[in-house]
């Protein structure tokens, strides 16, 4: 197996190294006291890629894998891992979703071995975005979870805490952020120690062609949102137009952020966040996920990867 480690020095030149190894690449689980993993934790043969941002940047790393199997695979080591790691340590795992491919390339929870090994009890189940529309309607990420994911795995249902369908857009985010304060006075979810805000153990972003995560659209206002946890819009340039979303704090804010990006449509997006590393102003939304003081993994494809610089990742 080659895998792939590309560094940015204190100049942010890129220094580009490479070896080879003839049997699996794994590491125990991080210590409980640590909220980042190994870059190569728990990384197999089913990786072709892995570049680990470091300088200012050593706790963001980029997984690219040779198919869209062993991404899911390795997204649900790596999921399975910060469970594990987060009920050790809290007793619970609060991890937030978002909606999107990214849930179906969540499939491998399902299946054996996690299906059985996972605690899934000590699960509490968020949106890091939503669709102001009915829970049972088709454009509804909790829907689309419930459907594909959750209906197939042991989760307590009063775990999963979906938006207020029956309000309004504005009134739905209030709700929300209500819910998740008084969560975290319960300690069911951690609270950050350089902010107020909440620490989620993961928050799961799946990212669109313009680079967009949760519901933060490149140039919205809710991208400058910085008082509230959860915000709303009425016009988004994706149908359908009303949401509520984690804003940028609250993001940046997790233990753990993980950008899952898949396909050619997505590979100039992927190219404007990473390689904008370090940059002051990121040319997307996905370029300023970017978490204070924790750990920031992009699971990507070939296609996704394609147009990073430098000729390793092109599919």
């Amino acid at each position: 197996m080659c895998v792939l480690s590309r560094s940015l020095d204190a100049r942010g030149s890129p220094e580009v190294s490479y070896f080879c190894a003839t049997t699996s690449l794994f590491l125990p689980p991080p210590s409980s006291s640590s909220s980042s993993f190994s870059s190569f934790s728990s990384l197999a043969v089913k990786l072709v890629g892995s570049m680990a941002l470091s300088g200012g940047h050593k706790d963001r790393e980029l997984r690219v894998h040779e198919s869209l199997d062993e991404l899911s695979t390795d997204l649900a080591d790596y999921i399975a891992e910060l469970s594990e790691a987060s009920v050790k340590e809290r007793g619970v795992f609060a991890i937030a979703l978002s909606g999107g491919s990214l849930i179906g390339l969540m499939g491998k929870l399902c299946e054996a071995p996690y299906n059985k090994t996972v605690d899934w009890a000590k699960w509490y189940i968020f949106w890091a975005d939503e669709r102001v529309v009915a829970k049972n309607h088709a454009d509804s990420n909790y829907k689309l979870a419930k459907d594909r994911l959750l209906s197939k795995v042991p989760i307590i249902p009063s775990h999963v805490h979906s938006i207020n369908d029956t309000v309004s857009a504005e009134e739905a985010a209030d709700d929300y952020e209500f819910v998740i304060r008084q969560l975290v006075k319960s300690r069911v979810i951690s609270v950050s120690d350089i902010s107020d805000c909440p620490k989620f153990d993961l928050i799961l972003l799946g990212m669109g062609p313009d680079g967009h995560v949760a519901s933060l659209f490149p140039n919205h206002s809710a991208l400058e949102e910085k008082d509230e946890w959860v915000t709303f819009i009425t016009d988004s340039p994706k149908p359908p137009p009303e949401r509520i979303t984690f804003t940028l704090p609250v993001i940046n804010s997790a233990s753990n952020v993980a950008i899952v990006a898949t396909g050619d449509s997505k590979a100039e997006a992927v190219h404007l966040a990473v390689d904008d590393v370090g940059s002051d102003s990121p040319s997307v939304p996905a370029g300023v996920a970017q978490p204070l003081k924790g750990k920031l993994v992009w699971f990507l494809d070939k296609a996704a990867a394609s147009k990073l610089e430098g000729s390793q990742f092109s599919a």
